[in-house]
């Protein structure tokens, strides 16, 4: 039964016009999804007869379907054929406003995917995920370190800076690099920006065109695929192991893809470390399609064995000329200074720095120069110290805490790295109700398949890291009660 029943041969030409057929092929299937003529669970005609219906080519159907994946309308399930995801019939969240009319094609992509994944703004309570620990940070030392600056420093920093960043917080943060994740880098490869999410956005607006591949992890982070359809790039969802992106079925599954976004040392959401051959099947992989990977290390600094069991960073393997590392400060400190950085290879370094100066032309000068003295003066390295410990304590509190009031229910497994521990269940559960009635009770708990594309697994994300032991235990008995229900 075809979706659609106009003939579209009229609409378009033989002769440069199939961009245009693609374009109402999708805006065809998409108004159908959203004014629930085709609710959620409806399974789509295979392929062939929905062209053959349409009268056109079933490329251009595959076309719009597969844009249709990318953005989460509609999801494949392996030999049993395409249908209308749950979050596609799911109604909108409470206070979203609609786009506003008169927006191009790419910026109604960019405010409908933002409605789709929008970060909470409201205070973080537990158990909210990336939120790091606040209430300890050295804020008097910090205070102290900018009121040594000199007068004639404060008026320079006041002035049009490099757009690439601090010469001093650049330095600083390539020795940090080398020291604690393995990367030899110069100080001119280190691009200063706001935070991974700008870095991600740079990255995809540098080196990709409007309808490139790029292979993410699948579940992973749906800020990355926001920021790549952002740029009218297609995300293509790629399944995970226990070694992390298999990096085999995405370059079978897409041949064309010229870049793939990966978490290596803790895969988000899953917690995965990705083993050494796959990381050298990765670089093999940039290497022989003349691809780019970029390793986004989030919380890489959050490893609680010692020293000499940390894993380094997929940048510092030989072969890594083609990664572009991504690191954030928003975890190892705080989320206010919003300061983050990519590394990069030298050859682009000017035009990252061109394109952070048309975007907010750069980072405020008195807070990278306070940073700089704070990494360069040992204070970072002993703020991360403090809380490895501490997370690693609050981690075992979460498992303990969560165990009790559950009646070992839930049984989180502990982990040697991170921020945050999942707790999967079975792929048919329905782990959106009790994040609902959680966060109704004032419990942040969100669900695995909110950052699914493909992928069927379900369970819950409980991040530890900004919260103290009275919190977990107030906030385990709120999921344990709840939990006790199902």
């Amino acid at each position: 039964m075809p979706v659609a029943g106009a003939n579209f041969k009229t609409t378009a030409t033989r002769d440069g016009r199939l961009g245009q057929l693609r374009q109402q092929v999708y805006e065809q299937l998409r108004s159908a999804i959203e004014q629930g003529r085709l609710p959620a669970g409806t399974r789509l005609p295979p392929s062939r007869e929905h062209a053959a219906s349409l009268g056109v080519s079933r490329n251009t159907v595959l076309w719009a379907v597969q844009r249709l994946q990318a953005e989460g309308y509609v999801e494949a399930r392996v030999g049993d054929g395409t249908y209308v995801s749950q979050a596609a019939g799911a109604p909108p969240t409470q206070g979203l406003v609609a786009p506003p009319r008169g927006l191009s094609r790419r910026g109604q992509l960019i405010a409908e995917t933002a409605a789709r994944w929008r970060p909470p703004h409201v205070a973080a309570r537990a158990f909210r995920i990336g939120a790091p620990e606040v209430n300890t940070f050295p804020f008097a030392l910090w205070d102290r370190l900018a009121r040594q600056a000199r007068p004639g420093q404060r008026s320079a920093r006041a002035q049009y800076l490099d757009p690439a960043g601090d010469p001093d917080l650049r330095q600083a943060v390539a020795l940090w690099l080398w020291a604690s994740r393995g990367i030899r880098c110069d100080a001119a490869q280190v691009v200063v920006c706001s935070g991974s999410q700008q870095g991600i956005d740079l990255i995809a607006r540098l080196l990709l065109d409007v309808g490139d591949e790029v292979l993410v992890e699948d579940p992973g982070y749906p800020g990355i695929r926001a920021s790549l359809l952002g740029h009218g790039v297609l995300a293509r969802p790629v399944a995970l192991d226990a070694q992390g992106l298999r990096i085999d079925e995405g370059a079978a599954q897409w041949p064309s893809a010229r870049m793939a976004v990966v978490t290596p040392t803790h895969q988000f959401p899953t917690g995965v470390c990705m083993g050494l051959a796959r990381r050298q099947a990765l670089l093999q992989w940039a290497r022989a399609h003349d691809a780019w990977v970029v390793e986004d290390d989030y919380d890489g600094e959050f490893q609680y064995g010692g020293a000499a069991q940390r894993v380094p960073a997929l940048c510092s393997l030989p072969g890594s000329e083609r990664v572009l590392y991504v690191g954030t400060f928003s975890k190892t400190l705080h989320p206010g200074l919003r300061l983050g950085f990519v590394v990069v290879p030298p050859a682009l370094v000017e035009a990252f720095a061109m394109a952070r100066a048309i975007t907010d032309r750069h980072a405020p000068g008195d807070t990278q120069a306070v940073l700089a003295r704070f990494i360069a003066e040992g204070h970072l390295l002993r703020h991360l110290r403090q809380m490895r410990e501490l997370y690693q304590a609050r981690q075992d509190v979460l498992i303990d805490a969560l165990a009790d009031a559950s009646d070992s229910a839930w049984q989180l497994q502990p982990s040697d790295r991170g921020m945050h521990l999942l707790h999967e269940v079975a792929a048919g559960t329905d782990d959106e109700t009790l994040s609902r009635n959680a966060l109704a009770a004032g419990v942040m708990l969100a669900p695995l398949s909110r950052y699914a594309m493909q992928s069927a697994r379900k369970g819950w994300l409980l991040g530890y890291a900004g919260y103290d032991e009275g919190e977990i235990r107030a906030a385990a008995r709120v999921v344990g009660a709840l939990a006790r229900r199902l």
